[in-house]
């Protein structure tokens, strides 16, 4: 007899119990165990099928054949058969091979399933595979407008079996095409269906409100971090397929906003923490260490995770104290390493000084929260004269919006000062990154209808060209006649994918799914439901609503104690009556 014992991710731990006992003749293997300790890792992602909602395009030009193909529309059942009933039956000639582009709808992170049926040769064939972001890029080829295998192979030649399964793939992707590559054979396709990789974890974080265009993009900034939530907290599932600890810091506000405590968030701190001894900066580069700071601070408020936090202490206090070193005697930031906000500021170095200095003073009163919260006083009076003397020197933003941005939220200049940078020429210079803390500046403020609309605008311009994850980058003057992603560039369109793009992002290998631009979600959630945490674990939580021309909003809000639920409705005068829904332990401020 044979038993098999299931395994528990919280524990990972994995037993196979095989036992000694003879069935006939045979010998049953002895007990076999895998644990932790024998580096075992159990992954916490779940694997789920989707067949095609169309088929864009398709070729089959001279002797080539494509017949049938709505048959790979149908629900799939991933099992090969000898019945060959109700297949796709793809045939080339001797120059001329027939493809396919099929449109899974949405964004997701994950690879191709292939079911095949029977060819002519009898055995495998060849054929060529290309993931897309969006249609355009899978009608490249590698090093055409930008399009590349960096960190996910998305195009390649490979063969499928005769009559079995190949599942091929481990990308960002809404579009597959397949090119059958081999001369003169014919193949049959029974399904083609993505094999969507993610973490099968609930929402429990929320925003309606009567502006649909808020809701859609709310649930977008949502949807794009959940890609990204795979065992690590990546900032792209296509490319940039890496912890960038600066980059998961509007991340994490979206974790906190919609999903509450995820184990993949801690993993990401500390192995950006673990691989970076000091005095090195995280991703070389100095923010992002002030950046992970600010993070644990967020984190530690909403979680309230006092054991997690003490076992930062022994890299947090040094790291405090380097950047302590690093002020000039005049209250300027002195960092070194790679000076870098984000790419569409990377040429304005007065931008740069302006958003760092404004950095250190976030950070470091940051530490000094943690410090107290950690008892340790000393290093905690250390880091406010730090910033005390920070705040004696304030750098010119140059125009700035991310440096304008940066020094209204650390207090270095007034809000009006900070809304009057952020607000010239629009939504001209916002950026996916810092469009958040743009948003901030604006609450700050006050502009709560200017941030709702810049909101709109941006963030709601993507999704106007079909976008269904937030992307990389974006410019609203990309707009300007350009084919949207999900169809097949018109000559005398623009094409928004190939077309643009710059620093490390040029054309194709834009990244079309990148948490770092889900900023709107957390702040919708901050201050038009108005729900700020005041105290570690949420223990006290401020509701301070902000409708701005909005009639109605509603919405829930994750804790460890349980979700939190409100509903503001405007009325005739223009008072906001509220309804507030707190479990217990969660004191309401209002």
């Amino acid at each position: 007899m044979r038993t098999f014992i299931s395994f528990t991710i919280k524990s990972i731990i994995i037993i196979l119990l095989f036992s000694t006992s003879e069935v006939g003749n045979a010998q049953l293997p002895p007990v076999f165990k895998i644990t932790e300790n024998a580096n075992a890792q159990v992954s916490e992602l779940t694997t789920t099928y989707l067949s095609p909602s169309r088929i864009i395009w398709k070729k089959a030009d001279g002797r080539a054949v494509i017949n049938n193909e709505s048959c790979l529309l149908l629900k799939g059942k991933g099992q090969a058969d000898l019945a060959n009933t109700n297949v796709c039956t793809l045939k080339s000639d001797d120059s001329n091979t027939p493809s396919l582009i099929f449109d899974f709808e949405r964004e997701i992170h994950g690879g191709i399933q292939i079911v095949t049926g029977s060819t002519s040769t009898g055995k495998p064939v060849k054929v060529r595979i290309r993931f897309g972001e969006s249609v355009s890029e899978t009608m490249s080829d590698v090093g055409e407008k930008g399009a590349t295998n960096d960190h996910a192979i998305r195009d390649a030649v490979l063969e499928i079996p005769w009559l079995g399964v190949l599942e091929f793939g481990n990308s960002g992707f809404r579009f597959v095409r397949i090119d059958l590559i081999d001369q003169n054979t014919e193949v049959q396709l029974k399904e083609v269906r993505a094999k969507f990789v993610y973490q099968d974890i609930p929402y429990l974080g929320s925003f309606k409100c009567n502006d649909e265009l808020l809701n859609e993009i709310w649930m977008t900034g949502a949807y794009t971090v959940h890609l990204n939530l795979q065992n690590y907290l990546w900032d792209g599932i296509k490319r940039d397929r890496l912890v960038w600890i600066g980059d998961i810091h509007p991340e994490v506000s979206t974790v906190n906003t919609v999903f509450g405590y995820n184990a993949a968030v801690p993993r990401s701190l500390d192995l950006a923490r673990d691989i970076t001894p000091l005095p090195q900066w995280m991703n070389g580069i100095s923010s992002y260490s002030l950046w992970w700071i600010i993070t644990h601070k967020d984190w530690y408020m909403n979680q309230g995770d006092l054991k997690y936090l003490k076992e930062q202490k022994e890299y947090l206090i040094p790291l405090l104290r380097r950047l302590i070193s690093m002020i000039g005697s005049d209250g300027k930031e002195q960092l070194d390493g790679t000076r870098f906000l984000d790419w569409p500021s990377s040429e304005n170095p007065e931008a740069i000084q302006s958003g760092l200095q404004a950095l250190m003073v976030w950070a470091l009163s940051a530490g000094k929260d943690l410090c107290l919260i950690l008892d340790e006083k000393g290093v905690a009076n250390e880091c406010e004269g730090a910033v005390e003397k920070l705040r004696k020197y304030t750098p010119n933003a140059n125009n700035s919006k991310q440096g304008g941005s940066l020094l209204s939220i650390s207090g270095l200049i007034t809000p009006e000062e900070g809304n009057k940078i952020v607000t010239n020429n629009g939504v001209q210079n916002f950026s996916t990154f810092y469009g958040y803390y743009m948003l901030q500046a604006l609450a700050k403020a006050g502009n709560y209808n200017g941030a709702l609309e810049s909101i709109r605008q941006y963030w709601g311009g993507m999704l106007s060209v079909g976008a269904t994850t937030f992307w990389e980058d974006f410019d609203i003057n990309w707009l300007k006649n350009a084919s949207p992603i999900d169809e097949i560039p018109q000559p005398g369109k623009v094409d928004i994918h190939g077309d643009y793009g710059n620093y490390c992002y040029k054309g194709l290998r834009h990244s079309l799914c990148h948490g770092w631009a889900s900023g709107p979600t957390a702040w919708l959630s901050e201050h038009v439901l108005g729900i700020k945490v005041l105290e570690p674990g949420c223990k006290k939580i401020q509701i301070l609503p902000n409708l701005g021309n909005l009639e109605y909003a509603e919405g829930t809000y994750p804790t460890p104690f349980g979700v939190l639920s409100v509903k503001h409705t405007k009325d005739a005068k223009g008072e906001i009556k509220s309804e507030i829904k707190a479990p217990k332990g969660v004191k309401i401020i209002r």
